[in-house]
């Protein structure tokens, strides 16, 4: 039964209920790619995926518009999938709970993948309606935006004509965004040592859950100098060092879901011997507080619970490594832009970090505008790595997307905004990974803009889509591909 009925564009929202019944976190793409291609097939157009996993669908201009400039309208199919503590769903073979609430649509208990599902939404409902105005259309939707770009990285743009580009990932209804910054995964893997515990007994099990924190988009949100659940658990061990005098096994560690997104939760088991039990107990409840003061405002509702239990079978690795490299890793904004008030030129973020057989395997985003500065971080994390006997990889690295000061896509765009919402729309640059600049790098000469509708909280079980402005960016879509008629095909 259909959750959300009644709402307008009815057939965009019709698609995006579609595709949340779908699973399609990022590396879990294979249905809703079938999905995009049986839809081509059934409304009779040219349609394919290639060997990134990619669907490319293509349609005929409208009559009378047949030797126009084919357009580009890009987007991505795979979402960043994470739910609340507490929620049993299996976003691998689940789909999602959608709910409304006043303007705005959510998911029960989990994220939404309104990024980028409404970016599928409106290009299936463009491409269906046979009534609308329009250019040739060169449809790309991409996979594995979210986990490295991995998608429009290997596209190859052979048999695309269009050498202009709407891409919908944006999610700020009046905002065009014209750059925006390159970036690197960076896994960083440190070896631990298991412990004997014959010469001395590691009788009790510290449980520390650090829960509750703000989160959000590591690119656009970073700034907001949220606490990160991981960065957290290293204080906190390290603590534990110190009033142990590194008496202190390390059993699990795991926090964060996703390199892309400010962790909100993370779990660790350590075991001590009972002479320091009061000792922990007293530290880590102090340094609870402290930190909870630090952040009352950017995370009021962060949580850190410590439970004490005995202990017959401890069985970890020594700790301190693992202390003395979350210490000492940055994290968060390194640098603001010196030229763009309020743009942050380059950060990192410690998104995922879980104990890996003997290792200690931390993964990173690193994001910079400026490539000399990118590579300064990777540095970083490569010397403290190093300093451990870790090692290091470098994945997933894709260009910024440099401003173009002569763009007759954002000229026309402009002038279509100020038609339609009388007044100007803001231009602007990210410190946000977009496809846009490895799309620029493959396509020569292309001229894009990206754009969207009010999403908040991306990335977290709190994503909400905003219905009013979802019915008024596609009506804005719709009046932009109508002037680009005036584009003239070579």
């Amino acid at each position: 039964m259909s959750v959300i009925t009644g709402l307008n564009p009815e057939r965009v929202f019709f698609y995006f209920e579609e595709i949340a019944k779908i699973p399609h976190g990022s590396g879990n793409t294979d249905g809703i790619r079938k999905y995009l291609l049986d839809f081509a097939k059934e409304k009779n157009l040219d349609c394919n995926s290639d060997s990134a996993g990619n669907v490319i669908i293509k349609k005929s201009a409208s009559k009378g518009c047949e030797k126009c400039a084919p357009v580009i309208l890009q987007g991505h199919m795979d979402m960043v999938a994470v739910k609340a503590p507490g929620i049993t769903k299996d976003m691998q073979t689940e789909g999602l709970d959608l709910f409304i609430e006043g303007d705005f649509l959510g998911a029960k208990g989990t994220s939404l993948g309104g990024d980028d599902g409404i970016a599928v939404a409106y290009i299936l409902a463009i491409l269906e309606d046979d009534t609308l105005v329009h250019p040739p259309l060169e449809i790309l939707i991409t996979d594995s935006e979210e986990v490295g770009m991995d998608g429009a990285s290997g596209f190859a743009p052979l048999g695309f004509k269009g050498k202009t580009l709407i891409n919908i990932d944006s999610e700020e209804e009046g905002i065009f965004t014209v750059g925006c910054a390159g970036g690197a995964m960076v896994t960083c893997r440190i070896p631990l040592t298991d412990i004997s515990v014959d010469n001395e007994k590691f009788d009790i099990k510290a449980d520390i859950t650090i829960s509750g924190l703000t989160g959000g988009h590591s690119g656009e949100m970073i700034n907001k100098y949220r606490a990160n659940a991981c960065k957290i658990a290293g204080r906190l061990l390290w603590a534990a060092n110190e009033v142990t005098e590194s008496r202190c096994l390390l059993g699990e560690i795991k926090g964060g879901t996703a390199d892309n997104a400010i962790p909100t939760d993370c779990r660790m088991t350590i075991f001590i011997p009972s002479v320091y039990e009061s000792k922990v107990k007293d530290r880590i409840k102090d340094l609870a507080s402290e930190i909870k003061e630090e952040y009352s405002v950017t995370d009021p509702d962060i949580r850190i619970h410590l439970e004490l239990s005995k202990e017959s079978d401890a069985k970890g690795s020594d700790s301190r490594n693992t202390a003395l490299f979350l210490c000492s890793v940055p994290n968060g904004v390194i640098r603001m832009n010196d030229n763009i008030p309020g743009l942050v030129e380059t950060s990192l973020n410690l998104g995922i970090l879980k104990k890996d057989d003997d290792n200690l395997c931390a993964q990173f985003l690193v994001r910079s505008d400026t490539t000399s500065a990118k590579e300064d971080v990777i540095n970083t994390l490569k010397s403290v790595t190093a300093l451990l006997n870790g090692t290091v990889t470098v994945s997933g690295v894709y260009p910024g997307w440099k401003y173009r000061v002569d763009s007759p896509l954002r000229e026309l765009m402009k002038d279509a905004f100020k038609e339609m919402y009388g007044r100007e729309p803001r231009v602007e640059a990210i410190h946000a990974g977009l496809e846009c600049g490895i799309l620029a790098s493959k396509i020569e000469g292309l001229d894009a803009v990206s754009i969207g509708p009010d999403i908040k909280d991306i990335h977290t079980f709190d994503e909400r889509l905003s219905i009013p402005s979802t019915e008024r960016v596609y009506s804005y879509l719709i009046k932009v591909l109508e002037k680009l008629i005036v584009l003239r095909g070579s």
